[in-house]
C-alpha cells in the first residue's frame, strides 16, 4: 500500500497515556499526539479542510497564490497543500515566532514576511493586516483567513472529534485543548459533545488573552491583553472559531508553567512536543486535580512537535534570560509590588487636565511618567516628562490644552508573576513603564527605577 501524495496522510494520529506527569491527578489522562501528522502539528488538518473548501467555491484557482497570517503551524499545513496541488505560498508570522518556524516554511518553499508583535491587530503592520494587503493586490490570490474560516472548525469536527470518540470507545468524560484560533477546541468539542452532552471541555488559555474573562462575563476587555511569549493560544481577538457555547470552562496559564511542562513531557514521557502543548497539558491537570474522578477520561491535544522551538525553550541558556528555569532567583512583579508595603498608591492625572498642570504634578511628584484615565477611571492612555518637554518646544500654546491631545498609548499591562528579567527586555524595546493588577486587582505601575531596586537587593 502507498498514499498518492504526502497530504493523504493527515490524521488519525495516536492517543498516548500520561504516566509522570500527571502523579497524583485524579482520572486516566491521554494526549492526541498530532506531530504525527505529516507537517508536524494538528493545523495540517484544517489548512488542507480549508484549501479543499475554496477549490469546491472557486475562491482558489489553478496557479493561485494562497497568502496567510500565521503562527507557522497554520502555514506548513497549507504549504504542503499548495506543493501537492500546485499552488504558490506568502505568509505572515509576528515577530516573537521562533526562528524555527520561519526557516520551516522557507524550506518548504513559502515567502516568509515578518511583522511586529506589540501593535494592535487593526494596526497595518499586524501580521493579520499585512496578510489582509497583500491578498488585496495580489491577483489571483486567496486568504483563508485561519481565524474566521469555520472550514477551520469543520476540520476537527469531521477528523479530530470522530477518532478521539472511537479511540476511546467512547468513554472519554473531559477534552482539553489550548484556545488560539478555536477551530481545535471548538470543532472538536462540537462533535463529542453530541454524542454525548455530558463530556466537559476545558480551554487553555495564556494570561494576557481575552478569552477567559470573555467567557465568564461577556466582556472583551482591553485591560486583559498585554505581550506574552507563548505561540499558539490566546488571541487579542474574538475568532469566529472560538465558539464559547461548547466550551465549558477556562484555565489560563503562564509562560513559564507552559515551558517548564513542555520539558518535563519530553524529558518525563518522552513526547518532543511544542510550547503550547505543555501549556495545554499543565492547564488541563490543574483543571483535574479538583475535578476528576478515578474513572474519568481526559483528553488532551498535543498540537506541535518540538523542533519548532530548539532555540527557545529547549535552550538553557533562553530560559535562564527569560526566569523560566525551576531553579531561576528571579524577581517578579508581584515582588516589586509587594516590597512597597502598601505605602505607594497609584496616581494617575484625567485625561481633560491641562498639560500646565500635568508638568506641575510631575514635578511635585518627583516621577516622569504617568498614567492618563478617563472619568470613568480606565486607562485611555499615557504622558511622559520628555514628550510634554518635546511637544511645548514645538509649540509652547500646548500648555492650555488637555493633556489627552499629546499624550501616548496606555501603559501595557503585564502579568504578576512576569520576572524582572522579561520586564528589562520589554523597557529595553521601548516600554517607559508597565501595570500590573494585584490579587484584589488593584493597578500599580513598574518603572526603571523599580527594576534597578529589584536587581539591587
Amino acid at each position: 500500500m502507498y498514499y498518492n501524495s504526502i497530504i493523504e496522510t493527515i490524521g488519525n494520529t495516536p492517543l498516548v497515556k500520561l504516566n509522570k506527569v500527571n502523579k497524583g491527578v485524579p482520572g486516566t489522562i491521554l494526549v492526541k499526539v498530532e506531530y504525527f501528522n505529516p507537517g508536524n502539528s494538528m493545523k495540517d488538518r484544517m489548512a488542507l479542510k480549508m484549501i479543499e473548501d475554496a477549490e469546491k467555491a472557486g475562491l482558489l484557482k489553478p496557479g493561485g497564490t494562497i497568502i496567510e497570517g500565521t503562527s507557522g503551524n497554520t502555514g506548513m499545513g497549507l504549504a504542503l497543500g499548495a506543493i501537492s496541488k500546485g499552488y504558490k505560498c506568502i505568509f505572515t508570522l509576528a515577530d516573537k515566532q521562533s526562528k524555527e518556524k520561519m526557516d520551516i516554511l522557507r524550506a518548504v518553499g513559502a515567502e516568509v514576511i515578518v511583522c511586529p508583535t506589540n501593535v494592535s491587530p487593526d494596526d497595518p503592520r499586524s501580521y493579520y493586516s499585512v496578510a489582509k494587503k497583500l491578498n488585496e493586490d495580489i491577483p489571483n490570490s486567496f486568504y483563508p483567513n485561519q481565524y474566521d474560516n469555520t472550514s477551520n472548525s469543520v476540520a476537527h469536527y469531521e477528523t479530530t472529534g470522530p477518532e478521539i470518540w472511537e479511540q476511546t470507545e467512547g468513554k472519554i468524560t473531559h477534552w482539553a485543548a489550548g484556545v488560539g484560533t478555536g477551530g481545535s477546541m471548538c470543532g472538536t468539542s462540537k462533535y463529542l459533545k453530541e454524542q454525548n452532552a455530558d463530556i466537559i471541555s476545558v480551554g487553555i488559555d495564556s494570561y494576557g488573552s481575552v478569552f477567559k474573562k470573555y467567557k465568564e462575563t461577556g466582556e472583551f476587555d482591553e485591560k486583559e491583553i498585554y505581550p506574552y511569549l507563548t505561540e499558539g493560544i490566546g488571541e487579542d481577538i474574538l475568532p469566529k472559531n472560538v465558539d464559547f457555547s461548547v466550551i465549558d470552562h477556562f484555565v489560563k496559564v503562564t509562560d513559564k508553567d507552559g515551558a517548564i511542562m513542555t520539558r518535563r513531557l519530553a524529558r518525563e514521557e518522552g513526547l518532543f512536543c511544542g510550547w503550547s502543548c505543555g501549556s495545554a497539558v499543565h492547564g488541563a491537570l490543574e483543571y483535574a486535580k479538583e475535578n476528576l474522578k478515578e474513572d474519568d477520561i481526559m483528553v488532551i491535544i498535543l498540537p506541535d512537535h518540538g523542533t519548532r522551538y530548539l532555540g527557545k525553550i529547549y535552550n538553557d541558556d533562553w530560559m535562564r534570560d527569560h526566569g523560566f528555569l525551576e531553579n531561576n532567583d528571579y524577581a517578579t512583579a508581584a515582588d516589586i509590588v509587594s516590597k512597597r508595603n502598601g505605602s505607594f498608591d497609584l496616581k494617575s492625572v484625567e485625561a481633560n487636565t491641562k498639560v500646565s498642570e500635568v508638568v506641575k504634578m510631575l514635578d511635585k511628584l518627583s516621577v516622569s511618567q504617568l498614567p492618563v484615565t478617563n472619568g470613568k477611571g480606565e486607562f485611555v492612555g499615557s504622558v511622559t516628562d520628555a514628550k510634554i518637554l518635546n511637544k511645548l518646544v514645538e509649540n509652547p500654546e500646548l500648555k492650555g490644552k488637555p493633556i489627552e491631545e499629546i499624550m501616548d498609548s496606555p501603559f501595557k499591562f503585564i502579568a504578576a508573576n512576569t520576572t524582572v528579567d522579561t520586564i528589562s527586555s520589554m523597557m529595553n524595546h521601548g516600554e517607559k513603564a508597565l501595570m500590573v493588577l494585584d490579587e484584589n486587582q488593584k493597578a500599580h505601575i513598574i518603572t526603571k527605577q523599580d527594576l534597578l531596586m529589584a536587581f539591587s537587593d
